[in-house]
């Protein structure tokens, strides 16, 4: 029985905030830095505001009947109702209804936030798929010995009591990678050991949504050959923590534009963040690896989840440039045309194939050590490799089908001008719509293909997913052989 069944049948406990209560817990003085200036809010910046009200709308349809089967489930230990984002998996229908909720945030987002607010927990959920590993592994530092499998149990337990919206950022700053020394220099290190904790200072980066969030989930990615111990460390800390900085890139978006001229772009954003740790305190109960520098080869299968959570946000994506390209073959009446119906063909075959990807990575998927059901590992590398090599082929491919209409675009004010409006709305309709109509869904796909925010969308994939070669040697080391190899072997008639 699924959440939005049992509210409607019997009143049922619930664990979920709504989007005014969300927005309450970022009133908690934290340090962001936007254009040099430090704001006293992530209020005070537009484009940060505007993403929040897109996030705290996420949080308001937990509560309707309409959303509440993709964004809610019932917690099976307590009977409550809790968010999708902190589901944990245990059959493969349990992978098909976390999906739910990656396919609405995707869908909300129009794909433009490559880190939504359920991305981070299905890190957290990652540790979990994990617990006898980490329960077997202890600290390297002297001082400070948590017990890291209860520390993953109970802060899952916690995202899930608290509805808690959690960001991430496993990468370091970049900067001189030609020698190991400058590699290792970037990484988040422990300082000191006292009561109750750590300090750690360093830097993270590309910390998407991370000043619209409650929590930071980081650990130290490679790039150096043997990570030092003070530096093998995965845990979380409030966005509030003292000692830590936001210092956000450029906005991009159009926040406050009307959503005729920009229907994505005046959604708002979710700004990367450069997060400085200086000094920071994390206590004891919130590490999950402590100088142990063999856990940190688990970067693979825990983040396997956040891996899948990607794909789909890329399919769903794709999906939505399919409906806008056969909108465009509409309203210009180039449907009859076989060139253009091969060019959506092209559209579709990209959605459809990362479709099969993410079906057979769930329909091939495993249970954990941990027991949790995790995707096929090696379907959602592969899924992802061709997503990132064909993304912009397909780009390019929806603006061709717009011809002239993302070029000449003229903004509502323009289509209400008594001067100029008219001539506007006499030379320019298309097939059954009016010009203003047609312009609505050029302006989509403007924001969707062509815009300052969809540049950086585009480039985000492409780091986001690693680089081709990388993803590759993934595949490499991922994907088993010997069955191919005893085949061909055997066919061959080879010893």
């Amino acid at each position: 029985m699924n959440a939005q069944t049992q509210t409607r049948d019997v009143p049922v406990a619930h664990k979920l905030k709504t989007g005014a209560e969300f927005k309450a817990t970022l009133d908690d003085g934290r340090a962001i830095w936007v254009n040099g200036k430090r704001i006293a809010s992530v209020f005070e910046e537009p484009a940060l505001a505007a993403g929040v009200d897109l996030v705290a709308s996420m949080f308001d349809d937990q509560f309707k009947p309409e959303f509440a089967d993709a964004t809610t489930c019932i917690d099976p230990d307590s009977g409550a109702i809790v968010s999708r984002a902190w589901q944990v998996p245990r059959t493969i229908e349990d992978l098909a209804d976390r999906r739910k909720l990656i396919e609405y945030t995707s869908l909300k987002t129009a794909g433009t936030f490559g880190r939504p607010p359920d991305l981070a927990p299905a890190i957290a959920v990652g540790l979990l798929a994990y617990l006898p590993t980490f329960k077997a592994k202890k600290s390297l530092i002297d001082g400070c010995a948590p017990d890291f499998a209860e520390n993953i149990e109970r802060y899952v337990a916690f995202g899930r009591d608290n509805n808690l919206t959690a960001s991430e950022s496993l990468t370091g700053p970049q900067n001189d990678r030609s020698s190991a020394k400058g590699s290792e220099s970037s990484l988040l290190k422990v300082k000191n050991v006292e009561k109750g904790g750590i300090r750690i200072s360093g830097a993270k980066t590309v910390g998407s949504i991370s000043a619209q969030a409650n929590e930071i989930f980081f650990t130290n990615l490679g790039g150096i050959r043997e990570t030092p111990a003070e530096a093998c460390i995965w845990a979380s800390v409030p966005i509030a923590s003292d000692g830590i900085k936001l210092i956000s890139r450029e906005m991009v978006s159009h926040p406050g534009a009307d959503p005729f001229d920009h229907p994505i772009a005046s959604l708002g954003e979710e700004a990367d963040q450069f997060i400085v740790f200086d000094n920071v305190f994390v206590p004891t109960d919130r590490i999950f690896n402590l100088g142990d520098p063999t856990a940190m080869q688990y970067y693979g299968p825990v983040c396997v989840f956040a891996h899948w959570h990607v794909l789909t946000r890329l399919a769903v994506k794709a999906e939505l440039f399919v409906g806008a390209g056969q909108l465009v073959l509409d309203v210009l009446g180039t449907g009859h045309i076989p060139a253009v119906q091969g060019m959506l063909g092209e559209l579709i075959e990209y959605a459809q194939t990362l479709r099969a990807f993410i079906y057979a990575a769930e329909a091939k998927a495993k249970p954990t050590e941990g027991e949790v059901m995790a995707p096929d590992v090696g379907m959602l590398t592969a899924g992802r490799l061709y997503s990132i090599q064909h993304y912009p082929r397909i780009i390019h491919t929806l603006q061709e089908l717009c011809g002239q209409g993302l070029v000449m675009r003229f903004g509502k004010a323009a289509f209400e001008n008594p001067d100029i409006g008219h001539h506007l709305k006499d030379l320019l309709p298309g097939k059954g719509v009016s010009a203003e109509v047609k312009e609505q869904l050029m302006n989509f796909i403007w924001d969707m293909t062509s815009s300052s925010l969809a540049g950086r969308v585009a480039l985000f994939e492409n780091v986001n997913a690693s680089p081709a070669p990388r993803l590759r040697e993934r595949l490499y080391n991922e994907v088993k052989r010997d069955r191919f190899v005893e085949q061909v072997k055997t066919l061959a008639r080879m010893p």
